[in-house]
Order: C-alpha cells, then structure tokens, then sequence
C-alpha cells in the first residue's frame, strides 16, 4: 500500500464529476415536474447534496484500488469502474434529456450490474474501497426503485416519451 497521492484522487473525483455533468445538463425540468411521482419519492433538493457525497465517495474508492493493485492487474477494475462511470453519465441524459423513463430503467439495471461487479472486484484489492460504495448501491436500488414506478405510474410504454 502506498502514501495518498492527491493529485491522482484529484484526477479520480474529476471523473466524477464529468460523469456527474450529464444531470446539470439534462435537469429535471418542466417535464418531470408534470410527472405522477411515488408519494415516496424524497424532495428535489435532497438529490445534488448525496450525488456530491456520493461522487467524491466513487471517486475515492476508484482512487483507492488503483493506488493498492498491482500494475498489471488494474486494467479490468478499472475497466469495470469507468464504464460504470459512463453508464452513470447516461443515466440522466436517457431520463431527463430523451425524456424515455423505460430505457432509463433498461439503463439503470446495467449501472446496478457494474456496481455491483465493481464492488466484487474492488474487494480483493481493497476492503474499504468496496465497502465505501454500499450506500452508493443502496441509492443506486432506490434509485432504480423510483425510476421504475415513475414508468409505471405515468404508464409510458419502453419506446415511447411520457
């Protein structure tokens, strides 16, 4: 295990936050406001506080592993981890941006998937890098959860906008 390198986590939360820049570019909007919503759904401005806590705890556990894995075994956690990254960047530009609550849904089970894998492969290299994203996979279930019924609850079929 080496000493923390800040600049390589600097480069890691960086990369969050490009994932991140899909959901200040495709918002919410008027559109989603005009949605039927889950009664449980929490309100708007909880979602940027724990996406900020969450990116910085992503970005930190990819930091970690690439700081504690041997050189020549950092390419499939590493691949893992940014296409989950890129799967999370769609995320917002499917829903909010395409306006097509179904795919995003399709989406979101393949950003649940890599998650997960990431977490299974992280866990070899380093424990905490693993354990870390836990509340990221409980949020991300939630996530999924809420993504779900506002398919339903607006009864937009897979291919067609609400």
């Amino acid at each position: 295990m080496e000493d923390f390198d800040f600049y390589t986590w600097g480069l890691f939360i960086l990369a969050n936050f490009a994932a991140a820049t899909s959901g200040a570019v495709f918002t919410p909007g008027a559109w989603y406001e005009g949605l039927n919503k889950p009664a449980w759904r929490p309100p708007n401005w909880l979602f940027p506080p724990v996406w900020l806590v969450l990116y910085v705890v992503i970005g930190t556990s990819g930091y970690l592993v690439w700081r504690d894995a041997e050189p020549g075994t950092r390419m499939l956690p590493m691949t893992i981890y940014f296409v989950h990254l890129a799967l999370n960047f769609f995320w917002s530009l499917i829903f909010f941006g395409l306006k097509r609550p179904g795919w995003a849904f399709c989406e979101i089970l393949l950003l649940w998937s890599t998650l997960v894998a990431t977490i299974i492969i992280f866990y070899p290299i380093n424990q905490t890098a693993a354990l870390i994203l836990l509340p990221y996979l409980l949020w991300s279930s939630f996530a999924g959860c809420l993504n779900f019924a506002m398919w339903r609850l607006n009864k937009a079929p897979l291919s067609n906008p609400v």
